[in-house]
């Protein structure tokens, strides 16, 4: 499991380079920076990339959802970019977790999204 954030736009965009299977470990370094910018700037933006993306791991899961959740008005925008295979599980799987605007992107499209993700509405 490989998982990077990098914060753009003074952390207004949080981007989410994934590589394998999301673990619990992952999301206890995530949460408190998303909820730090939260508080920030009231709404943020994520642009996940999944890189051989292999799912969650049952902890990251239940995770995943709690924060989903908790902060389900707090995401504006969620990018997301893969592989093709992902495109309507993920877009289904995160539409009862938050009222964000979510698109999917394959990953030779990353260009678009960063230009998505970053435009005001």
């Amino acid at each position: 499991m490989s998982f990077e954030i990098t914060e753009v736009a003074d952390g207004r965009i949080i981007e989410v380079d994934l590589t394998g299977k999301l673990t619990k470990e992952a999301y206890e370094q995530f949460v408190p920076l998303t909820e730090q910018r939260i508080k920030q700037f009231g709404k943020v933006r994520f642009l996940v990339l999944m890189h051989d993306f292999h799912g969650w791991e049952a902890g990251a899961l239940w995770e995943d959802i709690k924060f989903d959740v908790k902060h389900f008005r707090d995401i504006e925008r969620l990018a997301i970019v893969g592989e093709s295979k992902w495109e309507k599980g993920m877009s289904v799987f995160c539409k009862p977790f938050t009222t964000a605007t979510v698109r999917y992107f394959d990953h030779t499209q990353i260009d678009e999204a960063r230009k998505w993700i970053s435009e005001d509405s």
